[in-house]
């Protein structure tokens, strides 16, 4: 090996451990760099009300299929105007258990009664009891994104 070849090695060397050490500097900052999470309130506390969003609801129709096991399932209603707050639900003007037969509504499921312990409550659970956290209006649009998700098998 030759002189001229002893220092391209060298240079070549330290320029990939240069690349890398500038790879490894950026990867820090964005790391470090704070993440600004917003939730669907903006913001807003529990106890006051947000003002209606601008999303087109849909009309009423059957429920939809699910496509995954523990997949919560779809609202099959429009909820525009719908208040959830910490005092008060709308979705149990229909969906509580008492009120089913009335409404013809499907009644909250016995799990929205469980604490994360297991122990069965007289009353649907605070951790269950903000219904659009998992539960959202279903819809017919089209996929902003091309994807292959295919249903669970079973549900097929």
């Amino acid at each position: 090996m030759t002189i001229k070849d002893c220092i391209k090695i060298a240079l070549a060397v330290g320029l990939v451990a240069m690349g890398l050490q500038q790879f490894a500097r950026a990867a820090d900052a964005a790391a470090s760099a704070p993440v600004k999470l917003q939730g669907l309130r903006g913001g807003t506390p529990v106890n006051q009300d947000n003002p209606p969003g601008g999303h087109k609801q849909e009309r009423d129709h059957g429920p939809a299929d699910r496509d995954f096991v523990q997949q919560p399932p779809l609202i099959p209603h429009t909820t525009s105007g719908y208040q959830i707050t910490r005092n008060y639900n709308k979705c149990m003007d229909c969906h509580a258990w008492q009120k089913t037969k009335e409404s013809g509504a499907t009644k909250v499921s016995v799990t929205h009664f469980r604490t994360r312990e297991g122990q069965e409550l007289d009353n649907i659970s605070p951790r269950r009891y903000f219904c659009t956290q998992c539960h959202v209006p279903q819809t017919d649009a089209k996929p902003l994104v091309g994807n292959t998700f295919q249903r669970a098998r079973g549900l097929q």
